[in-house]
């Protein structure tokens, strides 16, 4: 079996999500650390942490993929000022590269969204909002910021927040006022999506999922659309998924492993 570079891993991923894909204040892409070397493993994860670091040390990975950006503004200092800074160091000193797939792979054809849609059982899945496309070596590769599909059979409002809870094993769901109709075409976007709310109603959604929605949002849409807001954390956990495909697709031999490290800040008390 041939040696894989940590570089052809990286090249695949940015193949699959183009860096131009990302929104303009993002910083996808190689994070920490030298290419070259071969590839002993890799953790996928969502955040980058010391934790993260010390997990990819014990299984012996020398790259991290993550979803969020370790280094995301400005580093004004490599100190122990913060886990930021302290993350750098250990994974310089322990030979480790971290790299992020951000808002790239939320936008990419397969990508973040995709994968949700996937968890939701949701079919005829296709872009809404921002579309863009991409010109690469292998040809054109298309992006959205958010994805539309439908149930095959519609569901209850009740009985979509319990397939959210299921599917995403979210605590609690944030939502407006129960929707009294079913509800058949979902709009939906990863993360931080409440910029998508109106374009969601235009695209005729009957329910708009995403992972975080500020409060004033919820006023005005009772009976209109139905919000859930499940979480930052839980509307992404599977991420990971998409790397591993990814890499094992087009990187085969590569041992692949999900972090077991619940990096989520927010806990349920």
């Amino acid at each position: 079996m041939r040696s894989v570079k940590i570089k052809e891993v990286i090249d695949a991923l940015e193949k699959f999500a183009p860096l131009p894909l990302q929104e303009s204040y993002d910083n996808a892409g190689l994070q920490v650390g030298l290419t070259g070397a071969e590839v002993s493993g890799a953790l996928l994860c969502l955040d980058v942490t010391e934790k993260i670091v010390d997990e990819a040390i014990k299984l012996g990975c020398n790259l991290i993929v993550a979803h969020h950006p370790l280094i995301f503004g400005k580093l004004a200092q490599i100190s122990d000022t913060n886990y930021v800074q302290r993350t750098v160091i250990k994974a310089i000193k322990n030979d480790i590269v971290v790299v992020a797939m951000h808002t790239n792979i939320d936008a990419a054809t397969g990508g973040v969204n995709f994968k949700i849609a996937e968890r939701m059982r949701l079919q005829n899945v296709r872009f809404f909002g921002k579309l863009q496309s991409v010109r690469t070596d292998e040809g054109e590769v298309f992006g959205g910021s958010g994805v539309l599909g439908e149930f095959a059979e519609p569901l209850a409002a009740d009985d979509f927040v319990l397939l959210l809870k299921r599917q995403f094993e979210v605590v609690c769901v944030q939502a407006n006022q129960l929707l009294r109709r079913p509800i058949k075409r979902v709009a939906l976007c990863g993360g931080a999506g409440s910029f998508l709310l109106k374009d969601a109603i235009d695209q005729g959604a009957d329910a708009f999922v995403t992972g975080e929605m500020h409060y004033h949002d919820f006023f005005g849409y009772e009976q209109q659309i139905q919000i859930c807001s499940i979480g930052h954390y839980q509307s992404e956990q599977f991420t990971t998924e998409v790397f591993k495909e990814i890499i094992e697709k087009q990187c085969s031999g590569v041992k692949c492993h999900i972090a077991q490290t619940n990096t989520n800040p927010i806990i349920y008390i």
